[in-house]
Parts: C-alpha cells; sequence; structure tokens
C-alpha cells in the first residue's frame, strides 16, 4: 500500500471515530444489596437490585458509582464508544507504522537496481 492509500485509509479510521465527549473507562454490573435487619423484602431472600459502574486504577485502587436504571443505556453506550476508540486508535497506530517505512518502489525500479 502506498502512502497516500496508507493516509487516506487512516483519514476513514479516524472519521469514524465516535464522539469522544461521551465516552467512559470501566464496566457496568449488576448486584444486589441485602440489609441486614430490619427490611422484609431483604429477610424474604429478594435484596435490592442496582447498577454499579467500576473504574480500575494503578495500584488496584477501584472507584464504583451507583447508577440509576436510567444511567444504564446512556453508560453501555459511553462504554461501547470506549471500545471502538481503542479499536481505533490501535488501527491509526498500525497505519502510521506503515507511514514510516519507507515507501516502496515497484517492481521494475528494484529489479533495474540489481543491473
Amino acid at each position: 500500500m502506498k502512502h497516500d492509500q496508507v493516509a487516506q485509509a487512516r483519514d476513514r479510521v479516524l472519521d469514524g471515530l465516535p464522539d469522544l465527549r461521551q465516552i467512559v473507562r470501566g464496566s457496568l454490573f449488576k448486584r444486589t444489596i441485602r440489609h441486614r435487619q430490619g427490611c422484609p423484602k431483604c429477610a424474604a431472600g429478594d435484596g435490592h437490585p442496582m447498577w454499579i459502574f467500576t473504574v480500575g486504577y494503578r495500584g488496584g485502587r477501584t472507584r464504583q458509582l451507583s447508577l440509576s436504571a436510567e444511567q444504564v443505556p446512556q453508560v453501555r453506550a459511553w462504554l461501547a464508544n470506549y471500545r471502538k476508540s481503542k479499536a481505533a486508535l490501535e488501527k491509526v497506530c498500525e497505519l502510521n507504522q506503515r507511514l514510516l517505512r519507507p515507501e516502496s518502489r515497484g517492481p521494475s525500479a528494484r529489479g533495474a537496481a540489481r543491473d
């Protein structure tokens, strides 16, 4: 692939990036909270389901946020945007590595250099 083709491919990847204002890194899961005493719902074994968003940091630290059910679709979309952005970034890096290589000459130029 020629350098101009690589640059065009890189531009296509960048054009497909999601809106980076709507991005978040982390995990989303559902947890059930149970009270130890005085809650009839918990005493019946049902508990209180809730959504948790968690992010891990260096040193083993984590941050967890409790979410309302209305926030879950937004967080799912932002997590998907993060995955798309990360994949696009990897693709751009691969294409930039190709741009660092010298542009190959056609087969006739290689053969002429040997003569």
